[in-house]
């Protein structure tokens, strides 16, 4: 049995679960999510507790197991909780701010970057740092590599955008020749 697979989801009150022959509906006050279902996989619902079952123990089946099992775990988390990544802009003249439906990016480029915020994801920049958040853990986690993307970091001069807590090692520039 898989170690993951076989752990079951807790769920809180405010969770609702709709459970149809090849997908799950979460919905919960963050957000609504739903995820197909494989053929083979299946999920049962008792008020407290999700638990994803296999039909037998082939290969293929032991792995879908595991991560249907961890997909429906993080739609519940998001759906109550919701997920966030903090990116941090290092650079003379780098900012950003947000204006309408869009992130402004001023990142050393000769034009600004007009960065569109897509539905169910909130961007928040307070001073230097951005701030994505939303219910959706790998939507939230695509659109701060997205933003990172824009000008990754510099590890020459450690300028432009940056994961908080990401560590850059300064490499040094050519020497000169003697």
């Amino acid at each position: 049995m898989s170690r993951i697979g076989k752990v079951p989801i807790p769920l809180t009150s405010d969770v609702k679960i709709a459970l149809k022959v090849d997908q799950v509906d979460i919905k919960g006050p963050k957000g609504k999510m739903s995820h197909a279902i494989p053929r083979g996989i299946g999920v049962e619902n008792d008020d407290k507790h999700l638990t994803v079952t296999r039909k037998d123990d082939s290969k293929e089946q032991r792995a879908l197991h595991g991560l249907v099992r961890s997909l429906l775990a993080n739609a519940v988390e998001g759906v109550t909780k919701g997920f966030s990544k903090q990116l941090e802009i290092h650079g003379v003249g780098y900012r950003a701010q947000v204006k309408g439906n869009a992130v402004n990016f001023s990142l050393g480029y000769t034009h600004p970057i007009d960065f569109p915020i897509p539905e169910g994801i909130d961007i928040k920049v307070e001073g230097n740092k951005v701030m994505v958040s939303g219910y959706d853990r790998q939507k939230v986690g695509q659109i701060s590599a997205d933003i990172r993307a824009l000008r990754k970091p510099d590890v020459y001069k450690l300028k432009g955008i940056r994961y908080v807590g990401e560590q850059l090692r300064k490499k040094a520039g050519k020497s000169g020749v003697k």
